[in-house]
């Protein structure tokens, strides 16, 4: 069992920048995809990065391509999403999840992802 805890995340002006850290515990860290979903209120939780096992490959959602960057550190058994010229529409719950399986053509649905943190929540001001 892995368990997922987040932090970093709070209250930033537009153009400003944050970056979330997920740690995890309990399992074995370099086995898993990690990815960071988020969600609005009133809004469906929606994928913004993956990575895969050994951090070679990462995949984005449009709408962050360009001003995030998701990374791992294996020795620290954590992930990290580096957030620049946030936005307000990003404000949201940032979550993390753990996969463990095989990086694959599925890495933006929820469905792939066996472990969830809490969340962190992130508020982008105009």
């Amino acid at each position: 069992q892995v368990q997922l805890v987040e932090s970093g995340g709070g209250l930033v002006q537009a153009g400003g920048s944050l970056r979330l850290s997920c740690a995890a515990s309990g399992g074995t860290f370099s086995t898993y995809v990690m990815a960071w979903f988020r969600q609005a209120p009133g809004k469906e939780r929606e994928f913004v990065a993956s990575i895969s096992r050994s951090g070679g490959t990462t995949d984005y959602a449009n709408s962050v391509k360009g001003r995030f960057t998701i990374s791992r550190d294996n020795a620290k058994n954590t992930v990290y999403l580096q957030m620049n010229s946030l936005k307000p529409e990003d404000t949201a719950g940032y979550s993390c999840a753990a996969d463990q399986g095989l990086y694959s053509g599925s890495y933006y649905r929820e469905t792939q992802y066996d472990y969830w943190g809490q969340g962190t929540q992130v508020t982008v001001s105009s």
